[in-house]
């Protein structure tokens, strides 16, 4: 089967977009193609695939998996990419699109589609009922307790943006952080999983993250990673409402309403090329 798709970034967080909207993958094993095509020596090379469907009340639907096969409920790179790839493959020239995803409906507005294409989001209202996010334990929220894994000891403030996140501050990056988020991801006390944060403070307007995505490991970057870590960042006092997220190869504006409750987040999303690729 031959597959037409676009690759895309979000600050270096990859991923294969391909047009589902008329069926055209037939009987392809979804949860397989993944694994082949976002392999970065064997394939393509991608975090996941985003495929854009017909949505139920709106025109489009994303779904996104993970380069493992797993589905995720949603990502903020991969929805600012989605915005453009509707816009640019001539899907839709509206500027202002609802997409549903599997974690609700999501507002995304193009604010500049001719220099540096950026794409705001409304990422809705942060989740943080532990049980809701879902985080194992007694307590109605999580926010700054302590996770032992291995014998070492983290705090860890739990949130979810429509996927769960484990935020961990910390005053350096520990050369062994991608070891750590590994753990963390497949801790019992998350019952499906979780993505990992490391989060280092620059001021109450600036952070520097380390990302651990469940179901893809290491990335450059998590666009819900950043919304988690600037709500665990004031919810524990140490952040203000707008905030500068920073990642190895760009930038993120965070803002958490106090009007609406709701986060926004704003960035670029590139386009990297486009093919076919023979499965």
């Amino acid at each position: 089967m031959k597959i037409e798709f676009v690759k895309m970034h979000g600050l270096g967080n990859d991923y294969i977009l391909i047009n589902s909207l008329k069926g055209n993958l037939g009987r392809t094993n979804i949860k397989e193609l993944p694994k082949n095509i976002c392999h970065r020596n064997l394939g393509i090379g991608a975090d996941g695939i985003i495929l854009a469907l017909s949505g139920k009340n709106h025109p489009f639907q994303m779904r996104i998996y993970n380069s493992d096969g797993t589905e995720a409920e949603m990502c903020g790179n991969g929805i600012r990419c989605f915005a453009r790839y509707l816009y640019e493959c001539g899907l839709s020239r509206k500027r202002k699109q609802k997409i549903e995803t599997p974690a609700g409906l999501i507002q995304t507005e193009i604010t500049n589609p001719k220099r540096n294409f950026l794409v705001k989001v409304n990422m809705g209202k942060p989740i943080l009922v532990r049980n809701v996010i879902p985080v194992k334990g007694s307590k109605n929220f999580c926010i700054n307790e302590n996770l032992k894994v291995n014998g070492k000891v983290f705090n860890f403030t739990a949130v979810s943006m429509g996927n769960p996140h484990a935020v961990v501050f910390v005053k350096e990056f520990d050369n062994n952080w991608q070891k750590w988020g590994k753990m963390i991801e497949n801790h019992s006390l998350f019952p499906k999983k979780t993505n990992v944060e490391f989060v280092k403070i620059t001021d109450r307007k600036r952070i520097e993250l380390r990302v651990w995505e469940r179901g893809a490991g290491s990335t450059l970057a998590c666009g819900t990673g950043a919304c988690a870590a600037v709500v665990a960042g004031i919810l524990n006092g140490n952040l203000d409402r707008k905030v500068k997220v920073d990642f190895p190869f760009g930038q993120l504006l965070i803002e958490w309403s106090k009007k609406d409750n709701c986060v926004f987040m704003t960035g670029p999303a590139e386009k990297v090329c486009e093919g076919i690729y023979d499965f």
